[in-house]
This record gives structure tokens, C-alpha cells and sequence, in this order.
């Protein structure tokens, strides 16, 4: 099984607040990392593992097997949580954490994808039943259309320049690899660009990842529907990578948390609003020092977790 390190392992824990008879849900399980933690402390409590990736289902219930009188695994996305509760007849939960990170599989196993460090073909699909592939948006989306994703979701201040370069490498022939796609972006940055600590593609990269999954949809979605689905006093812990998911989820606290929009000086509420989260870290929790020397993947890693009140 590829190794796997889970990040922000005892934080995420710690903010859960497990309780042995409370139901919680992992909706982004990967290889269970965080999932066995939850599992091994409940006894008459019940784990719902999510996963739009079926090898990381079976990887997983491989791993968790020893708890598996206690685990319900799902292939879905975590962004369709509460259809996925509904349909298992489960009204609320005591806690719910979404990983929002590329799994360590997905990124080191080359015929993903996913990973600029590794030649293979163009795909980036989480969920391989997607028809939406990295290769078509290569390959079929619209000079402005890669540009503006290039430019706001992998936030590539060079983005005009590699969508130009996709465009017409595209039209002399077509662009079936990371490899090679690495190369147009290569050569369509500055000189500058490729002595950057940072890999040139990097940034295009995640952009068109998030293109291909829609991650910033899911995120918003799940924020919307999550905390509804949490009993009173029940956690809400969310790991983000980047700062778009990050201000999506800091956003989705604070419309809970302080969504009041009547004016400062105004004696009483009167539109209406009712607190229903709470944060329990104002700030969001970064990786250790010692995290970052065992598993380097976790520097980007920030950790918000909420409970439910009322």
C-alpha cells in the first residue's frame, strides 16, 4: 500500500471532539489516515467514510478493516453529503471532517495525472466515471476560458502567457501528457519564473485540477449543507491547501458565526439572524514544525474547525 501521511492528524482529532457513541462522517476518506483514528475511539458509534476515488475506497476498507463492524463506506462526493446522510437515514452527526488535500496515491502514482513531476497522460479525474478530464480542457477549452482559470484559481500571474502557449502547441498537435505540457509551460514563462523555488507548473497544475473536479463548487456546496446536518455541540473540521478553499470555508464560519446584518448602533436583531456555528479556533491551525520535517506536503495544510450551537 503507498504510504500515506495524514495531515494535521492529532489537531483534526483534538477538534472533533470524539465521543465513543457519536456518529461522525470522513467525507473525503483517501487511505483512512484520519479515519482509523476516528474509528479506533468510538464503540457503539458509527464512522461514514466518503470518497469520489473507488481505489481509495478499497485502499481504505483494506486499512480500516479492523474496525469495520463500526464504518459505512461511500463512493460519492463529500460536496453530496447530506443526500448521502439522507439516504443512509441519518439525520445529524456528532462531527464531520473534509480533507480537502490531493491524496499522497493520487499525486506519487503517475498514471493519475495529477503530479507535474511524473510523465503520464492528461487526466486529473478524482472520480475516473467523470467525463471531464484534464486533456479536454487542454485540448478543447477556449483561450479565455484557460486563461481565467490559470489566472484565479491557480492564482499564476503568468497565466495569459501559458493559455497563449497551450493555444498553439495545441494546433500544430495534441497535448496528451503532463510531460509535455510541462515543457509548453516551461517555455512560455520568463527565465526568471524557472528559477523560482517553486516548479513553473505547479500553479497550472493545481488550477486545472480544480477545473476538472470542481473543487471550489463542492466546497461551497458542502459549506451551505454541512453544518445542518451537525447536532448541537457536533464539529465541523475542514483541511484546506489553498487560499481559495480556505476563504470559502473562513466565509461559510463567519456567515454562521456573525451573519447579523442589522446596523452596529441598532438595541436588537431584527433581521432575523440565528447564530448556528461557533468557531473553536479563531485562527487556523498550521502544521508543526515536526510535521513539516516528517511530511513536507502539510506546509500549505490550514485547519479551521466549527461547532454547532443552538
Amino acid at each position: 500500500m503507498a504510504k500515506h501521511v495524514p495531515v494535521l492528524l492529532n489537531e483534526c482529532i483534538e477538534g472533533l471532539n470524539i465521543q465513543p457513541d457519536g456518529i461522525y462522517v470522513d467525507g473525503t476518506v483517501g487511505l483512512g489516515g484520519h479515519s482509523s483514528e476516528i474509528a479506533r475511539r468510538l464503540t457503539t458509534g458509527r464512522l461514514i467514510c466518503i470518497d469520489r476515488d473507488t481505489t481509495a475506497i478499497e485502499r481504505s476498507g483494506e486499512r480500516l478493516k479492523e474496525w469495520a463492524d463500526r464504518i459505512t463506506f461511500v463512493h460519492g462526493n463529500f460536496c453530496d453529503v447530506a443526500a448521502i446522510l439522507k439516504e443512509l437515514e441519518i439525520p445529524k452527526v456528532n462531527g464531520m471532517l473534509f480533507d480537502l488535500g490531493v491524496s499522497s496515491p493520487q499525486l506519487d502514482e503517475g498514471d493519475r495525472g495529477f503530479s507535474y513531476m511524473t510523465n503520464a497522460p492528461l487526466d486529473m479525474r478524482m472520480d475516473q466515471s467523470d467525463t471531464l478530464s484534464a486533456w479536454l480542457i487542454v485540448n478543447r477549452w477556449p483561450q479565455e476560458k484557460l486563461e481565467y482559470i490559470i489566472k484565479v484559481y491557480g492564482e499564476e500571474r503568468y497565466a495569459r502567457l501559458i493559455a497563449s502557449a497551450v493555444i498553439r502547441a495545441r494546433s500544430e498537435q495534441t497535448i496528451n501528457t503532463t510531460g509535455e505540457l510541462v515543457e509548453i509551460i516551461k517555455k512560455a514563462v520568463p527565465a526568471a519564473a524557472l528559477r523560482e523555488k517553486q516548479h513553473p507548473a505547479k500553479r497550472t497544475f493545481q488550477a486545472i485540477r480544480i477545473a476538472v473536479n470542481d473543487e471550489l463548487g463542492a466546497v461551497e456546496k458542502m459549506m451551505e449543507e454541512a453544518p445542518d446536518l451537525l447536532a448541537p455541540g457536533g464539529r465541523l473540521a475542514v483541511i484546506s491547501f489553498h487560499s481559495l478553499e480556505d476563504r470559502i470555508v473562513k466565509k461559510g464560519i463567519q456567515a454562521r458565526e456573525n451573519g447579523c446584518t442589522c446596523p452596529r448602533e441598532a438595541p436588537v436583531c431584527t433581521c432575523g439572524f440565528v447564530q448556528t456555528l461557533r468557531s473553536v479556533n479563531r485562527k487556523p491551525i498550521t502544521a508543526s514544525e515536526q510535521e513539516l520535517e516528517e511530511n513536507p506536503r502539510a506546509r500549505s495544510a490550514k485547519l479551521r474547525v466549527a461547532e454547532r450551537v443552538g
